[in-house]
């Protein structure tokens, strides 16, 4: 009887240890990065805010902190009408968005984030990737999850010289598109691979980019350090333009986990 309790303890002990590997497909990883946005600030140790810069997506990005709350475990990125939120700034709408450029990075692993996305005509809240080091778009770009305006679905997308550049977007395929619970959390992943990437929601692989044998250059850049940045976008060439009567919309995030690929 002795026995019995004592195993049932360490089994117990067990239990409560922190889990730190994962599995994806056939691939064993080990957790080695966390955000839970525990505190009442955003962790200027792990992210910077993104800010004003000339590619569409970025238009409206700000560091205004009205934009941004941390609040019960949540991080919540507004987008709004700039109705006299920031006087000084002539934009007008205001986006906020975070990203770990600099601070931290990940060759081959796996990437998931938990988060509930609000509908507006215009928003494009967006999880993506991109390369410490490397021009786009030869240095490549991952982009995990956008949604646009009141989908029920978002997008999975691979950009590279090859896709961009040399239009080669289908050979192989380098999007495709996955449902989701629109009006719920979903945790949109990726695994990034030495011989391909692969995309999920709520643990389902959704779409697949492989890397393969061709004479053009550029088609698989992936395996240097690439950043994290979630950001609740406005307007853009892609989305369209935004309805005010629907804003403010918000962008909330529960959880980010990443894990290296253990080889």
């Amino acid at each position: 009887m002795n026995k019995i309790k004592g195993l049932l303890i360490i089994f117990l002990y067990l239990l409560s240890l922190p889990v730190t590997y994962a599995r994806g497909g056939k691939n064993d990883y080990e957790l080695i990065w966390e955000e839970d946005f525990k505190g009442k600030s955003i962790n200027t140790g792990k992210w910077s805010k993104i800010t004003r810069g000339k590619p569409d997506w970025r238009k409206y990005m700000s560091d205004n902190e009205t934009l941004y709350e941390v609040k019960k475990g949540k991080l919540i990125l507004h987008g709004v009408e700039n109705k006299g939120i920031a006087p000084n700034d002539t934009a007008r709408f205001l986006t906020g968005g975070i990203s770990t450029k600099g601070k931290f990075s990940i060759c081959y692993g796996k990437v998931e984030v938990k988060a509930k996305l609000e509908a507006a005509q215009g928003a494009w809240p967006a999880i993506w990737m991109l390369p410490e080091k490397g021009e786009w778009p030869k240095g490549g770009e991952i982009d995990i999850m956008e949604r646009l305006n009141h989908d029920d679905f978002v997008h999975q997308t691979i950009h590279t010289h090859y896709t961009h550049t040399l239009n080669e977007k289908q050979n192989p395929p380098h999007t495709a598109k996955a449902a989701i619970d629109s009006d719920g959390y979903n945790v949109y992943g990726v695994e990034i691979l030495p011989d391909k990437i692969v995309f999920s929601v709520n643990g389902k692989t959704t779409h697949t980019y492989p890397k393969i044998e061709t004479d053009k250059e550029g088609q698989f850049p992936f395996g240097t350090p690439y950043y994290i940045l979630i950001d609740m976008q406005i307007e853009g060439a892609w989305v369209g333009k935004a309805n005010p009567e629907e804003l403010p919309v918000r962008m909330i995030t529960d959880w980010v986990k990443v894990y290296k690929l253990i080889q």
